[in-house]
């Protein structure tokens, strides 16, 4: 709580001066800890974001980058692909959180004229990404599959998710930032394909050409059936589209372990 409180409390206009674009990517909790700890969650990242709105509303200028959720805020959904005006019921702490982020970036946008923008990102992958946390179903099943040990599925593996290459991912949000100012402020940064988990595993399966040993528990009340982002407005409006296919993420991802370091150097 302390960390929160300091977040919280923080020298915004110290700490963003000269500055005059902010990426937002900090977050503290996921899923799991946020349910277990809603306060908490809502003490460490919101207030923080909201200390952060309040120095760039003091300054009178400035623009931020906000990264949400596109995977939690959406909650369930009676089609695929979601659209940025789908109406947000999250049904995770952690997802509310996000929502709640996103509802002050909009709220100080129309106020104060802010330059918020959010990106919803999909189910981002790749190498460097934090396995130990619980992040990233893609690059957690590489680790696992690599080091001989069996991938966990709750349910029977045909959930649904869009699941993104952290190049692409980068490309979006580097793009995203630097463009001019538009009436649209909320995009989704996904692929705007869906696999299941057990299309997922049969691809790093031929990646590595070896099967993977596989433990099915029961489904998880937190987990959606099916997620899969909408992309035509990102599209539109940046002349951005994503390049990476999913087994091309996934070689790349193996390859770039290989050539930079080890999965169990990312625990």
């Amino acid at each position: 709580m302390r960390v929160g409180f300091e977040l919280a409390s923080a020298d915004w206009d110290s700490l963003i001066a000269g500055i005059d674009v902010i990426h937002h990517y900090a977050w503290s909790s996921i899923p799991a800890s946020a349910n277990a700890n809603p306060g908490g969650d809502l003490l460490m990242n919101v207030s923080a974001t909201i200390g952060l709105l309040e120095a760039l509303k003091r300054r009178g200028h400035g623009r931020v980058l906000f990264t949400s959720s596109g995977g939690t805020v959406y909650g369930r959904v009676g089609s695929i692909p979601i659209t940025e005006d789908t109406v947000l019921k999250p049904i995770t702490a952690y997802g509310a959180g996000k929502v709640c982020a996103e509802v002050y970036l909009g709220l100080y946008r129309a106020m104060h004229g802010l330059d918020c923008r959010i990106a919803r990102i999909a189910n981002p992958y790749g190498a460097g990404q934090n396995v130990a946390r619980g992040l990233g179903a893609v690059t957690t099943f590489l680790h696992r599959a690599v080091n001989g040990q069996e991938i966990v599925i709750w349910g029977d593996g045909e959930i649904i998710r869009d699941f993104i290459h952290i190049a692409d991912a980068a490309s979006c949000l580097a793009k995203l930032a630097c463009a001019p100012r538009v009436d649209d402020f909320v995009f989704n940064v996904g692929t705007g394909e869906g696999a299941s988990l057990n299309q997922t595993i049969a691809v790093i399966e031929d990646a590595l050409g070896t099967p993977i040993a596989v433990n099915r528990l029961p489904s998880r009340s937190i987990d959606v059936p099916a997620n899969v982002l909408a992309i035509d407005r990102v599209c539109r409006v940046l002349g951005w589209a994503p390049r990476v296919s999913l087994s091309a993420g996934i070689a790349n991802t193996i390859a770039d372990v290989k050539t930079h370091c080890s999965f169990s150097s990312l625990i």
